[in-house]
């Protein structure tokens, strides 16, 4: 298995490797990390630490060059690898490649990941281990760029097998390549979720709907959406909204603004970083642009999406348009389309109608799942009581 992780300046994404190699080990397989940057700098002694991305593009090349021929080399003799680097580079010297098209089909990968975290964590990452100028809108484009160059790093690769002189040695059976997005998660939480598109390819892939923005502030709905979440990821590969959110940035931003605030602290990654009010709401458009665009991409790539509809304190159902919104996406991508529905209500025809099927708690939707072959047996979450709201 050969894998290719990107993902902007500022992710930190060694560690994230890191625990996805200690998570393969759990499932049985080696797996040795690769990173290119460091594997730069160890050909490039007299570069500063952190300022490699300050040399001439031509040195940048060559350095990397150099380094992927060893990847290449140590690929054909290495059963499992994954490489930690990047599809762009938005710098001093403006946007730029990082990657070259003929080194990289020689290295023939199965797996394409693009890593991404909220634009205010990346934000303070830069501002702890870099001495790069960035606005937000520059890291929130360089995110879109990453994806996007990171998926025709996969369409320009997939298919060629190789070099020329091995083209042969290739097995017809081997699959397509693939190419997925992946939020990292609070705390590195989806180092799991990779190592099992890696090693697990063949667990049904789900993509989480729940309502998010309307019920933060009811403990007792997010507690009933924090068990959905947690059930499902002990039985499938999961893709989470969850993991990448940037709401709550844009909501702090419009109370401080209402306040008449021009600035606003607000802790991330363990620390307090001071925020431009009018620098939040100016890119509120690319933010509520992208959890959109985002959470569709995550249900293209899944095999089904499985929607969390709790019941409000009033017994009326927590529908959000976003989650209505997903249902009928997945619905028209021809995804199965599956529904937890707590409320005594009996769900309109716009939820009957898109969905496979309609459950009335997580338990009988794993008992389902289980009983077709989706996942095997295990014991199930603690669930809330069962509404009399039948099976659809």
């Amino acid at each position: 298995m050969k894998t290719i992780v990107t993902g902007t300046v500022g992710l930190d994404k060694g560690p994230f490797l890191d625990k996805v190699a200690r998570c393969a080990t759990q499932m049985g397989h080696d797996l040795t990390v690769f990173h290119v940057g460091s594997r730069m700098y160890a050909e490039a002694p007299d570069v500063t630490p952190g300022r490699i991305l300050d040399v001439p593009i031509s040195r940048l090349s060559t350095l990397r060059r150099s380094v992927i021929k060893d990847l290449i080399t140590q690929a054909k003799t290495t059963e499992n690898i994954v490489v930690n680097t990047h599809a762009t580079f938005r710098w001093k010297h403006g946007l730029f490649p990082a990657f070259d098209f003929d080194q990289l089909r020689q290295f023939d990968a199965d797996l394409y990941v693009c890593l991404m975290d909220s634009v205010d964590a990346v934000h303070a990452r830069l501002e702890a281990e870099h001495s790069i100028n960035h606005s937000l809108k520059d890291l929130l484009v360089w995110r879109e760029e990453e994806t996007l160059a990171t998926e025709m790093m996969m369409l320009g690769c997939r298919g060629f097998g190789g070099s020329a002189d091995d083209a042969s040695s290739r097995p017809d059976s081997k699959p397509p390549a693939r190419f997925f997005a992946l939020a990292v998660g609070k705390d590195n939480a989806t180092a799991h979720t990779l190592a099992q598109l890696m090693f697990q390819p063949t667990t049904p892939k789900v993509y989480l709907s729940f309502p998010m923005t309307h019920v933060a502030a009811m403990p007792s709905v997010l507690a009933e959406i924090d068990t959905f979440r947690r059930c499902i990821s002990q039985h499938f590969v999961v893709f989470d909204p969850a993991d990448l959110e940037e709401m709550d940035l844009y909501q702090d931003a419009l109370k401080a603004s209402q306040s008449g605030q021009k600035y606003m602290d607000k802790v991330v990654l363990g620390r307090s970083m001071r925020f431009d009010v009018a620098e939040i709401l100016l890119v509120a458009g690319d933010i509520h642009g992208q959890i959109y665009a985002r959470d569709f991409m995550l249900i293209d790539q899944a095999d089904m999406i499985i929607s969390f509809v709790p019941e409000l304190p009033d017994g009326k159902p927590a529908l959000s348009s976003g989650v209505e919104r997903e249902l009928q996406h997945a619905h028209e991508a021809a995804k199965e389309v599956y529904v937890v529905w707590r409320p005594k209500s009996t769900p309109s025809p716009f939820v009957t109608e898109t969905a496979n099927k309609v459950f009335p708690d997580i338990d009988t939707a794993l008992t389902y799942f289980e009983s077709h072959n989706y996942t095997k047996a295990r014991p199930h979450c603690p669930s809330s009581q069962s509404t009399l709201f039948p099976v659809w």
